[in-house]
């Protein structure tokens, strides 16, 4: 490592100890030597694993050590990824290890106004973290160009090809200059995969940490088989146990349906998916991750790049169709070392399909036909049920997107006599008819967990 690189990468060093981050996780150790000598890498690793850190330090390394001057609309690094929820938590990530090198950073995506994104590349960025579509967009309105693009990263470069973005990924990639460093960073190899590396990577090593199908150790995972009619109050008492719960529909009408049951029923939650205003997803992300709403309602855009510590339990009210799916779901919980329970709920019409897609996941669960009030609820989801009675006229809403608008008051009901907000034994309440979305207060820091 040349002298100029080495103190830019001690200065890293020195900033993520301050920030108590002082042992590198296994898909780190292996990559960063090559990362950091200038190879072309290609890593996998789940998610969850890590892979933030292990691209972000060669980016501002690099860039630390070849000071350059600031060129409008011109980046000397890319960071490509497949949400808006990912490219802002790598933003947020890096932009203190940016800071300590004096690196600009900034993000682009969809669903915003872009002229403050033009005008911040106006302004001259050192590194740029993109979502593929706004950023295609703006190139092809000549407000940036990739001429100048040193290194580039693909994160979660399975999940790009997966949403159909591996067209756009490829006309970008395509407008970075070949002789530049390029690392490829993706939780399963396929043939999308392949193609990208075999076009735009040079020589690369490759460095897997874990088995490409495998679930983690300390994740837990039951399958619970129910009557479509219990399929509610069974979630209900589910998602009222302490601690984070993130549970995944296959539709956008059905999060946002479930949403406002579990409301109803008196568990705060909030939605999250693509037919949300921006605002409204980093509102409803902000109050999951904060606390305020200890339920997130989402579809597979939550199934990557939601990083959010503490997750308790992940449940698949609607089985995903495919096993990787699966297991990207699942890696929204037991991160970084920690435990995590997973329940997938299936009817009768689903349990072959649950069966096999159990199988082809490789993992071990525990099937098990029961209703509501089951014991075993209590000790998969252990802990006293809190329930409330959430006000429908203290929640505003935001037009077209029915999700809640914090900041303001948030008034909770009077249960009625003979019963209580809190509950510690018998059965889960039913769904109550007092409806609407709770409004969450934002007046707390956002948490992630980068490594």
């Amino acid at each position: 490592m040349n002298p100029p690189r080495a103190r830019a990468v001690r200065r890293l060093v020195t900033t993520l100890a301050e920030a108590g981050v002082t042992v590198p996780f296994p898909i780190q150790a292996a990559t960063l030597p090559d990362t950091l000598a200038g190879r072309d890498v290609l890593g996998r690793g789940r998610t969850g694993s890590g892979k933030t850190y292990a691209f972000v330090l060669p980016v501002l390394a690099r860039l630390s050590s070849r000071p350059a001057p600031r060129r409008p609309g011109r980046p000397r690094a890319l960071i490509l990824a497949p949400t808006r929820e990912l490219a802002t938590q790598i933003h947020t990530a890096m932009a203190p290890l940016a800071a300590a090198l004096s690196l600009r950073t900034m993000t682009v995506f969809g669903g915003v106004g872009a002229n403050p994104q033009i005008r911040g590349l106006r302004a001259g960025v050192d590194v740029l973290v993109a979502c593929p579509g706004r950023l295609r967009d703006l190139i092809s309105g000549a407000h940036a160009s990739l001429d100048d693009v040193e290194i580039t990263v693909l994160d979660e470069a399975d999940h790009m090809a997966d949403l159909g973005f591996l067209p756009s990924v490829r006309w970008l990639m395509e407008r970075t200059p070949s002789r530049g460093q390029r690392l490829l960073f993706s939780a399963t190899l396929d043939k999308a995969v392949d193609v990208l590396v075999r076009r735009f990577l040079t020589d690369p090593v490759t460095h897997r940490v874990d088995p490409e199908v495998a679930p983690v150790a300390t994740m837990t995972h039951h399958l619970l088989h129910v009557r479509a009619d219990d399929r509610l109050p069974v979630l209900v008492d589910l998602a009222a146990a302490p601690g984070r719960t993130l549970v995944f529909t296959r539709t956008k009408h059905g999060a946002k349906r479930l949403s406002r049951q579990l409301n109803a029923a008196g568990v705060a939650s909030v939605e999250l998916h693509g037919n949300l205003a921006q605002n409204a997803r980093d509102r409803n992300l902000l109050a999951f991750t904060n606390g305020t709403a200890r339920t997130l309602v989402a579809t597979d855009i939550a199934a990557r790049g939601i990083h959010v510590d503490d997750v308790t339990l992940v449940v698949h009210a609607d089985p995903p169709v495919e096993h990787k799916a699966y297991l990207h779901r699942s890696g929204r919980t037991a991160r970084a070392g920690a435990d995590g329970t997973v329940i997938t709920l299936m009817t009768d019409d689903q349990v072959a399909d649950v069966g096999l897609l159990a199988r082809r996941a490789g993992i071990s669960a525990t099937t098990t036909r029961l209703r509501p009030g089951d014991p075993l609820l209590r000790r998969i989801a252990p802990g006293e049920r809190t329930f409330e009675v959430i006000d429908e006229s203290a929640a505003e809403t935001s037009t077209g997107t029915g999700s809640p608008r914090p900041g303001r008051s948030r008034n909770r009901a009077r249960r009625p006599s003979g019963t209580t907000a809190r509950t510690t034994g018998g059965k889960v309440p039913a769904p109550s008819k007092v409806g609407g979305m709770a409004a969450f207060s934002s007046n707390a820091r956002v948490r992630s967990r980068a490594r």
